[in-house]
């Protein structure tokens, strides 16, 4: 209706008001963003109102994101460590399993409190696991059916390609795939000892499938050998150069792999890259064994039949980005998340970690940056002034969420979801904070 000019005149005039968004959210106290849905476990605060909830099998299903895996950023002492850990621990009240790779022996108490022990890999220790285990005997979905021997013959490429420091030839991956077959007899588990054999003493019958001989096969796998050698007889021994252990309990709510005694040795990647290989094995016959036979979403609801959950966590993934082979290895088992039900997920300090593994225009960076591509959700705590650039490209970050990351006090995180964003404050209860308590030593809360 038009409101006449007589009334318009006499209608008073409203100057505008500046308010925080503190002060307004007191004035409007039930207006808050919208959030994921209530589907999932608690993270803490949305800053811009409301509780943080979050599952990504939930946010997949929905159609949020196209995978479930996650990369999570953060300088030390900023609340990294501390998320990841309450995550797991959260997930576990929904039945949801951790399989976790600890190169710096952090997640101990978080194992104590499982009721757990950590499997301690060290060279000449008890405890052996063989990276060249089967995965499900009757396969799964994707990729992984019927693909065993590709699998184990792509990880060795890899773990042979990491330690000469360059890409095989053709005649040494071809060699390597030979022994690889000679071992692999039907009813057998092949092992690294087993396939170094092969290598040194070829067989008529590999070198006849090459038109070769087994003089020049031996010569064409030769250095290969030495190298994988030494995880064999050399400095590396005692780890995985057999059958692995019997007897380890994988059964349990968190299964942790500490390498902690190796964190300062070269080979830390390469032995990361066999620790990955040996839990992704074993988490593929067991999601496709069905646990439980059911599935226990976030919110309490019971889905039978139907496969456990998973999440595998990779930290200090730096150190396997950082070798051309493994990286290569480590992105194409990222796109098994879906078929094995599982999420993964990539622990790194700062963003330009993407970068800094190989030369600007390298495989490696390519690979690394690949990696945060099949990665839909990134956790990012606050990051050094230096930082903005990379993170800005890497990111998709606006200008405002660049700024923001220097700025971010302890605890407080980006996350970008998808194409949404938020800004999370993550809150520990009295009982958490022993458990992801790892500055001790400085008499504080690492959170």
């Amino acid at each position: 209706m038009e409101i006449e000019p007589a009334v318009r005149q006499r209608a008073p005039h409203v100057p505008a008001h500046l308010v925080t968004t503190r002060n307004l959210g007191a004035a409007y106290p039930l207006i808050a963003e919208a959030g994921l849905g209530r589907r999932g476990v608690v993270i803490g605060d949305d800053l811009l109102g409301g509780s943080f909830v979050f599952d990504p099998f939930e946010l997949y299903r929905a159609g949020t994101v196209s995978n479930p895996n996650m990369v999570v950023f953060g300088q030390i002492g900023r609340g990294k460590s501390s998320f990841v850990k309450t995550f797991l621990w959260r997930q576990a009240v929904f039945g949801r399993r951790a399989w976790v790779v600890d190169p710096k022996g952090e997640y101990g108490d978080l194992a104590d409190a499982w009721g757990v022990r950590p499997v301690a890999l060290r060279p000449g220790g008890a405890v052996r696991l063989n990276p060249l285990d089967p995965g499900p005997e009757d396969g799964i979905a994707g990729s992984w059916r019927g693909d065993t021997e590709r699998r184990r013959t792509e990880l060795l490429c890899s773990l042979a390609s990491a330690c000469l420091g360059r890409a095989l030839a053709p005649r040494e991956r071809a060699a390597l795939g030979a022994a690889l077959l000679d071992c692999a007899r039907p009813g057998g588990v092949p092992t690294v000892p087993m396939v170094v054999d092969a290598l040194l003493s070829p067989g008529a019958e590999a070198a006849r499938s090459l038109r070769t001989t087994p003089g020049e096969l031996l010569e064409d796998g030769r250095d290969v050998a030495l190298e994988l050698r030494r995880l064999v007889h050399g400095d590396l021994r005692g780890m995985f150069d057999g059958p692995t252990t019997e007897g380890l309990d994988l059964s349990a709510p968190l299964v942790v792999l500490d390498l902690s005694v190796l964190y300062s040795s070269a080979a830390l990647g390469v032995l990361m890259a066999c620790a990955t290989a040996w839990l992704q094995a074993a988490l593929a016959r067991t999601a496709a064994n069905g646990a439980s036979g059911r599935t226990v979403t976030a919110d309490g609801h019971v889905e039978a039949p139907g496969r456990d959950r998973y999440f595998l966590v990779v930290d200090e993934a730096w150190a396997i980005l950082s070798n051309l082979g493994v990286a290569r290895w480590l992105q194409s088992s990222w796109k098994l998340s879906r078929a094995l039900g599982v999420c993964n997920m990539a622990v790194l300090h700062r963003v330009s970690d993407l970068r800094s593994v190989g030369a600007s225009d390298s495989e490696q960076v390519a690979l690394a940056q690949g990696l945060l591509a099949d990665s839909e959700t990134r956790v990012v705590y606050a990051q050094s002034p230096g930082e903005l650039e990379a993170a800005a490209e890497l990111l998709s970050l606006s200008g405002t969420e660049a700024e923001l990351l220097p700025q971010l006090r302890r605890g407080v995180a980006l996350w970008k979801i998808g194409r949404r964003s938020f800004l999370v404050q993550h809150r520990l209860s009295a009982a958490e904070r022993r458990i992801v308590d790892t500055d001790a030593a400085m008499g504080g809360d690492s959170r």
